[in-house]
């Protein structure tokens, strides 16, 4: 079993940053892909950056793309995300979230995919 918990959201003006953090315990997260997903209230969970087991493979959302990045440091079982440029569009509750075997930019994006999910960090930016 494992466990992804994030931190770093928060209350940001738009134009501004934020870094998400996302801790794995309980297994090493060495051979899963890693992605971040976020909610708006009323709204599907959605895809926004993933990352493969060996960082070999790195997806984006087209609406995040330029202005957010996912790293991974396995040694620490950590993943962030560094947003910048944030606008209101991009206020939600945002998860951490781990699967086996999604190694292809496809797959990565692939919600029903990931069995591991945080509890989720709040990000709001307002206008």
């Amino acid at each position: 079993q494992g466990q992804l918990v994030e931190s770093g959201g928060g209350l940001v003006e738009a134009g501004g940053s934020l870094r998400l953090t996302c801790v794995f315990s309980g297994r090493t997260p060495g051979g899963l892909s890693v992605a971040w997903f976020r909610q708006a209230p009323g709204k599907e969970r959605k895809f926004v950056a993933g990352v493969s087991p060996l960082r070999e493979t790195t997806v984006y959302d087209d609406s995040v793309k330029g202005r957010f990045t996912i790293a991974r440091d396995n040694a620490k079982s950590t993943v962030y995300l560094e947003m910048n440029g944030l606008n209101p569009e991009d206020t939600g509750l945002y998860y951490c979230a781990a699967a086996q075997g999604a190694t292809t930019a496809r797959s990565i994006r692939d919600r029903r995919l990931y069995t591991y999910w945080g509890r989720g960090a709040q990000v709001t930016v307002s206008s």
